[in-house]
């Protein structure tokens, strides 16, 4: 078998005086350079100190439901009341998660240090 040659063809049009106006340009993306300085930089809503305080919010609450956990008896045939309504379960672990939700409103309301 004989090797096909493809020559390429180059085509070159020449501009009429009636073309020049009508002719399309090739554009560039304006995007990169827009994009760019379109980011302003604004404020952060919080502070540094009010993510801290969130973040102490969030672990007091799951200390409180951490605290809240278990109650199974040792015994199934037996009901012990005091497993079930101890101090930690009825108090302490409430009033844990009730620590957690004022701070985090505490830390959502406090305006950011300047």
């Amino acid at each position: 078998m004989a090797k096909k040659t493809s020559k390429k063809k180059v085509v070159i049009s020449k501009k009429t005086a009636g073309q020049a106006k009508n002719t399309i340009s090739p554009t560039t993306s304006k995007t990169s350079r827009t994009a760019a300085a379109s980011i302003s930089r604004e404020p952060m809503l919080f502070g540094k100190e009010n993510y801290i305080l969130i973040i102490v919010g969030i672990v007091l609450m799951a200390i409180g439901f951490i605290l809240m956990l278990g109650g199974s008896m040792p015994d199934p045939n037996t009901w012990d009341d005091n497993i079930i309504y101890s101090f930690r379960r009825t108090v302490l672990a409430p009033f844990m998660i009730l620590a957690g939700l004022v701070t985090l409103v505490f830390s959502i309301f406090k305006k950011k240090a300047a």
